[in-house]
């Protein structure tokens, strides 16, 4: 896709996100780390828990929300405005995957209409009433976060999703910082492929390291508001469209999904 977006005034996306009661930006430093399975599970868990949600995903280049909370289609449009498309639970999804011919078409564009789109989409989408509205954002804090920070007015906070591994804390460090830099209220540090447990002796098991959230929430001052095992089941329910809330309820990750929904609600009450 390269064509040009016409961009959008700054009030008309105040207009559009007026009945919108919570935004939070979900961001990692680095890559590989699972922030949109965080996302797309963390809007499944609010939604399970009587929540309206939205997701934006802001990753123009490798967007993955519609296919992780199960939305196909395209955006409905009506004069002055589109809808979101619905994926399971309700969560209402804007992505850049509902404009693209396929999921193979890259997306061919420099900052500047990355901007201009963020824009255009922001002023256009009738999100109605939500309780939160979850931005996902590409890996680091180059142009697609400082964009958000600069264009989405009234963020409440950040999330940031790292891995307990040394390099990971570096990034962890860099997003915690550019939370400072631009003022928005950093919630705290999501531990994601935390362990894994064994599935016949149910011993524990640290792949990456250990307590790396808990070291970055000293350092940093923030709270470690979840840590997220690793389990294969959730990256199948994943690929079928099915967060792990849905797909497999029991299990631990499902679990700390919902402890984590229902901490961002006792930090940001709808």
């Amino acid at each position: 896709m390269v064509g040009e977006p016409t961009g959008a005034e700054p009030g008309e996306i105040s207009a559009r996100l007026s009945k919108v009661r919570r935004k939070v930006i979900i961001l990692s430093g680095k890559g590989g780390v699972g922030k949109s399975t965080v996302t797309a599970n963390l809007a499944a868990a609010l939604a399970q828990r009587g929540r309206s949600v939205g997701v934006f995903d802001y990753d123009f280049h490798g967007p993955a929300m519609a296919r992780m909370l199960g939305a196909s289609g395209q955006l409905r449009g009506i004069p002055g405005g589109v809808f979101p498309v619905e994926g399971v639970l309700g969560v209402k999804v804007v992505s850049m995957a509902f404009l693209l011919p396929d999921e193979r078409t890259p997306v061919v564009w420099r900052g500047p209409l990355k901007l201009k789109a963020l824009r255009e989409l922001m002023s256009l989408v009738i999100w109605g009433e939500l309780d939160y509205l979850l931005f996902d954002l590409p890996p680091g804090t180059g142009d697609e976060a400082l964009n958000i920070a600069q264009n989405i007015p009234g963020l409440d906070g950040a999330i940031v999703v790292t891995i307990p591994s040394e390099v990971s804390e570096v990034a962890v460090e860099k997003s915690a910082e550019f939370c400072k830099m631009l003022n928005i209220p950093l919630l705290g540090v999501v531990e994601n492929m935390s362990y894994l447990r064994c599935p016949h002796c149910g011993r524990i098991v640290e792949l990456f390291g250990r307590e790396a959230g808990e070291r970055i929430s000293e350092v940093e001052g923030i709270p470690l508001l979840a840590k997220i095992p690793l389990e294969p089941e959730l990256a199948r329910c994943m690929d079928r469209g099915e967060p792990i809330v849905l797909c497999d309820p029991s299990s631990e990750a499902s679990g700390a999904f919902l402890d984590l929904a229902s901490r961002l609600e006792e930090m940001l009450p709808p």
